[in-house]
């Protein structure tokens, strides 16, 4: 970073040094090859056996979402992100309510991966109880981020490249099983897309909602937007290549799981049917691969993501956002928020009690679509609605694009099941509360929230 004094010298900015390719890297390494993967079994029995068919649907509104994503951080290049874009391209206590959604994602992501983790865990020692499991995943969390230990982006680059050697050698064992027990009827086939016995709208809708997890995530590029060259080009390339290749790659690994099993009826576990598909085509072997796989993607998520939670909470408090006394403490030997990794820990381990995977994921999705409408929204507004975008501004691009993306999104939000309605809701309505109180009735700007802490 340059640096500057108060003499006159220009602003200390970041150098721009990351190319298209670097940002896309990032991203997929972000997102993770086998982002689907755990969603396989869930979204097969919430789709009718249209699993493959969510995965693209979602991956139209997330598309179109994050043109218009980067196209904001080429405007406000800020590591809010949604809170940023809607707080300046809306009103600031809309932006406040996006940066709420934020923290329960936040907060959410290590439960996921809690959940997750200890279920592939019990597919390999099924004798050992769930509970004990989940605690000892978020317990294992809490104590290496409590020894001030965080995973890296270096090791987070081995980690996808050996998930996407696992997932090719399951592609090439998938595609010699069809062709040699079916041929090439095996391989290709509409039934995946479309059955016309099962296919019903409603499922289609709900199917999607949850299917969007899979692109959580893709956002993170926008972060990076003052370090990239030509952020106003290569930012917004980047979220939209990243999110086709997603869609795709992850589409291609479900499709072949459909057609290896297709029957969602028949499997032993929802949340890890995709592993049980792994045995199918490439034995005990392939099987307990993609299973460490999963522990350790897990086990580097959830570090992550408490890790970040813990310090965008320790931002707060520092900011008297939110209690300074508590939330702002840190271990005076090891200079970790101690007190908020251990409440994001709990908040683990007590909601992958009460959450199953499902509830969990359709819960992040709540926040992440709100999000995203209001993002979408904030690109319209900017760049098409806004006096000072007359000269350049343009239809399609401008205003058809966001409004499209705005409906694409709306419609996976409200086909959520009403539980993750009600109880992200009430975590709305508590933000709204706060928000009054702390701004006197809406009529001071409202507190801000230092996303860089995450």
């Amino acid at each position: 970073m340059n640096t500057s004094n108060r003499s006159g010298e220009a602003t200390p900015h970041l150098k721009r040094v990351l190319t298209l390719w670097d940002l896309i890297l990032y991203g997929i390494v972000l997102i993770m090859p086998i982002a689907a993967v755990p969603l396989f079994g869930v979204v097969q029995k919430l789709s009718d056996g249209h699993a493959v068919t969510t995965i693209l649907l979602a991956m139209a509104a997330m598309l179109l979402t994050a043109i218009s994503y980067g196209r904001m951080a080429a405007v406000y290049p800020s590591a809010g992100s949604a809170y940023t874009y809607v707080g300046y391209g809306l009103n600031p206590h809309l932006g406040f309510l996006a940066g709420w959604a934020m923290i329960l994602d936040y907060l959410l992501v290590p439960l996921i991966c809690t959940v997750y983790g200890a279920l592939t865990v019990q597919r390999l020692v099924p004798e050992i109880p769930y509970v004990v499991l989940a605690a000892a995943f978020a317990g294992t969390m809490t104590l290496i981020n409590l020894r001030g230990i965080r995973t890296t982006a270096r090791t987070n680059f081995v980690l996808a490249t050996v998930m996407s050697a696992v997932i090719m050698v399951f592609i090439v064992l998938a595609l010699r099983f069809l062709f040699h027990h079916q041929g090439w009827h095996g391989v290709f086939s509409t039934q995946p897309f479309y059955d016309p016995t099962t296919f019903r709208v409603s499922s289609i809708a709900v199917g999607t909602s949850v299917a969007a997890l899979t692109y959580i995530g893709f956002d993170g590029i926008t972060t990076l937007a003052e370090d990239a060259l030509n952020p106003r080009r290569n930012v917004l390339l980047a979220t939209v290549g990243v999110c086709l290749f997603t869609g795709l790659f992850s589409g291609l690994q479900i499709y072949l799981a459909q057609r290896v099993w297709p029957d969602y009826h028949t499997f032993p576990n929802l949340e890890t049917a995709f592993m049980d598909v792994t045995r199918v085509v490439g034995g005990n072997f392939l099987f307990q691969a993609l299973a460490v796989i999963l522990i350790l993607a897990n086990l580097g998520s959830g570090l992550a993501g408490q890790a970040g939670v813990s310090r965008l909470l320790f931002g707060m408090g520092r900011d008297n956002v939110i209690p300074r006394r508590f939330f702002a403490y840190l271990d005076p030997k090891r200079n970790t928020p101690s007190f908020n990794i251990v409440i994001v820990g709990l908040i683990a381990f007590l909601g992958a009690i009460v959450l199953n995977y499902e509830r969990a994921a359709e819960l992040i999705n709540f926040g992440a679509f709100l999000a995203f409408m209001g993002v979408n929204a904030a690109a319209l507004r900017v760049f098409y609605l806004a006096p000072e975008s007359r000269a350049s501004r343009r239809l399609f691009r401008d205003a058809v694009a966001p409004a499209v993306g705005i409906l694409f999104s709306f419609a996976i939000w409200v086909s959520l099941p009403t539980p993750a309605k009600v109880v992200g809701g009430c975590w709305f309505i508590v933000g709204t509360a706060y928000d009054a109180v702390k701004t006197r009735g809406f009529k001071e700007r409202p507190v801000q929230i230092d996303f860089r802490e995450s």
